[in-house]
């Protein structure tokens, strides 16, 4: 039997049932990756000898009566978590050379869920882009069209899930780098509501890996099912045992409803300073369609909805406030004197990252109060409704554009040119309140590429909109292999 494109749910069964053994499993992935993977430059470190000595060592315990979440079940890392052993450098040239001493707490998780490891997957230079290629390790290619991006930051692990590479991954996000993958490779992944998942070894080198507690990144689980998610985010899920561990165990409550004609669905498709183009706003359309179908009560619109602009805005700020933290002081003077000739009266999303870029504590202070009251807005919208539904970018992918000058950049929506850094604004809309989302697939475009759209669900609810996605996949389907 053909495993490789298996879930990772049929996979433990099959390993409980003894119909197939972790090296087998691991034996087919590796064959795969050697075989597809010059093509799409996924697995940008191999980890294969320890994987099938993890494999024949999960065999063994399996065999001795062990039963764990993932017990031989074979998965990729981000390039940008630690691994021991393995380099992290996350595409920056300097520091290509780095090997950690230890695991990152989740790949510590995975590795105690009995998973095995076949390597990491490539990433953008530093993390920030949503493309995924570097100096070191080249340019990974969408599955579905290798002259188009698989999206990053997590691109090379939603092009190996697309691919075959192993059942599960775990990646990061920030400006949707987990959601952007997803959607533009047809899978699923799920942004956990910010703190729920422990980031510690999940940093830049040469670290240290400290327990730091970030206020808009999170790790999370990717997959080609909605179920696995929910499987995988259960393994992830858990403050630093470092930190918050010490005294707090997490236990997620219920998701709201379990039947599709009892959820409360807002859906979004429009945002007032980006268009959405017509591929991804027809994918919004069959899942509101099918929501309907269900039985689900839809709206279009909520004056509850906090202000999507002003959101954009404050996201911006806060994004970019965090890029510039490790400049030359020249630079930063340089983008210090560009802010200031700012008129007060921009409001743009340039002028937003520009400020963002050389803000001073008090003025974060003041944002954060903003921020807070974002926060507030929300809990009133998930008062009145269950999930949100809105786009994760307003495209599908697009060729990959290598230019090293990304504020010069421009995406193309429908034959209109925007700023390239303005496609975040819709990623934005849970990171900036921390909320959790669930990147699910929603059809074809016309030309044939993944459409994926975002559940928004409350915060520390999660598996709210990992249970819609389930009844989502159930309605519309779910992935399919690239042609």
């Amino acid at each position: 039997m053909e495993w490789n494109l298996s879930t990772a749910e049929r996979l433990v069964t099959a390993l409980r049932a003894g119909e197939v053994t972790s090296a087998e499993l691991t034996d087919g992935a590796i064959a795969r990756i050697e075989r597809d993977d010059a093509a799409i430059n996924a697995i940008c470190v191999p980890d294969f000898d320890r994987a099938r000595a993890a494999a024949r060592r999960a065999d063994r315990a399996r065999a001795l009566g062990e039963d764990r979440p993932l017990l031989g079940v074979p998965v990729t890392v981000k390039e940008s978590y630690d691994v021991a052993g393995l380099p992290t450098t996350w595409g920056m040239p300097l520091h290509r050379d780095y090997l950690p001493a230890e695991d990152a707490v989740q790949v510590s998780r995975l590795k105690a869920a009995g998973a095995v490891v076949l390597g990491k997957t490539n990433v953008p230079l530093g993390l920030q882009d949503l493309q995924s290629f570097n100096e070191i390790y080249g340019t990974t290619n969408n599955p579905w069209d290798h002259r188009r991006t698989p999206g990053g930051s997590s691109g090379g692990s939603a092009a190996a899930l697309a691919s075959g590479f192993g059942a599960l991954s775990i990646g990061s996000d920030l400006a949707g780098s987990l959601r952007t993958p997803a959607h533009f490779c047809g899978v699923y992944a799920h942004k956990p509501t910010l703190g729920l998942a422990a980031s510690r070894g999940m940093v830049p080198p040469p670290g240290p890996a400290l327990p730091v507690e970030y206020d808009l990144a999170v790790v999370g689980p990717m997959a080609r099912t909605a179920r696995d998610l929910t499987l995988l985010l259960d393994v992830m899920a858990g403050p630093d045992p470092l930190t918050l561990g010490v005294a707090h165990e997490v236990r997620l409550p219920a998701a709201r409803h379990e039947r599709l004609r009892d959820f409360r669905v807002l859906v979004l498709d429009e945002h007032p300073l980006i268009a959405t183009g017509s591929a991804v706003r027809a994918g919004v359309g069959r899942v509101a369609d099918a929501l309907v179908d269900g039985g689900a009560r839809v709206e279009r619109d909520s004056p509850l909805l906090p202000d999507l602009a002003e959101a954009a805005v404050l996201y911006m700020t806060f994004l970019f406030s965090g890029s510039v933290a490790r400049f030359p002081v020249e630079a930063y003077e340089r983008l210090q004197a560009r802010a200031a000739a700012l008129s007060r009266d921009d409001e743009s999303l340039d002028a937003a990252r520009l400020r963002g870029m050389v803000l001073g504590h008090r003025d974060w202070i003041g944002a954060n109060g903003l921020r807070e009251l974002h926060r507030h807005g929300w809990r009133q919208v998930f008062a009145e409704f269950d999930v949100v539904v809105c786009p994760i970018t307003p495209t599908p992918a697009y060729p990959h554009d290598h230019d090293p000058d990304l504020l010069k950049r421009r995406i193309d929506i429908d034959g209109v040119e925007y700023p390239y850094f303005d496609q975040l604004v819709w990623a934005g809309l849970a990171t900036l309140p921390g909320l959790p989302a669930t990147a699910v697939p929603a059809g074809r475009s016309p030309e044939g590429l993944p459409v994926g759209v975002q559940l928004i669900g409350p915060m520390f609810e999660d598996r709210t909109p990992l249970r819609l996605a389930e009844l989502l996949e159930q309605r519309i389907g779910g992935f399919q292999a690239p042609e």
